[in-house]
């Protein structure tokens, strides 16, 4: 009688074992965009790239790496501001906006963390992000990677605490 228990405990073990191999392997054959999706806690972040039209590029082979604000990070953006940007008027700036938060490549947290600090590197939207690290944490500017390296298909998100905004652009006359 012990044996069998202890048998149909290692059973529940290997079955949620498995089932969380599952989820995690789940993800992997994802897009970023669909991957997302799939993620209570960037619902805000999708939403606003549906309103940006920029599905469909988070969609494409890459690699990206995508900084991904989390709802959490949203809240701390006054609401008005979150309106005014979804309103269609806006769509340029709302793409600049998410556009400074994806990279060309695949930057997984240990890559970034073997990078010299501060490391600049060219947002999608044209414009530098600064990468910075301890010997544990990855920053970007002054967002902290909160949960990095969630694979997809086509790169890999790591999620932050704080909405990056792009500089103003300055002109030359």
């Amino acid at each position: 009688m012990k044996r069998l228990a202890t048998i149909a405990a290692l059973l529940v073990v290997l079955s949620v074992m498995a089932s969380i191999a599952f989820g995690a392997t789940a993800m992997k054959t994802t897009n970023i965009y669909a991957t997302m999706q799939k993620m209570p806690e960037l619902s805000t972040l999708v939403k606003l790239i549906n309103a940006a039209g920029l599905a469909s590029a988070l969609e494409k082979s890459g690699p990206y790496t995508l900084f991904a604000p989390t709802n959490t990070a949203f809240s701390k953006v006054p609401k008005s501001t979150l309106e005014m940007l979804g309103k269609p008027e806006n769509k340029a700036k709302l793409k600049s906006i998410l556009l400074y938060h994806a990279i060309k490549g695949h930057v997984m947290a240990a890559q970034a963390l073997k990078m010299k600090s501060p490391t600049s590197v060219k947002s999608l939207e044209g414009q530098n992000l600064t990468i910075t690290h301890t010997n544990t944490m990855v920053m970007v500017n002054k967002a902290n990677v909160v949960k990095p390296d969630i694979m997809a298909t086509n790169g890999v998100i790591h999620e932050i605490d704080a909405v990056l905004m792009p500089p103003a652009k300055t002109t030359t006359k």
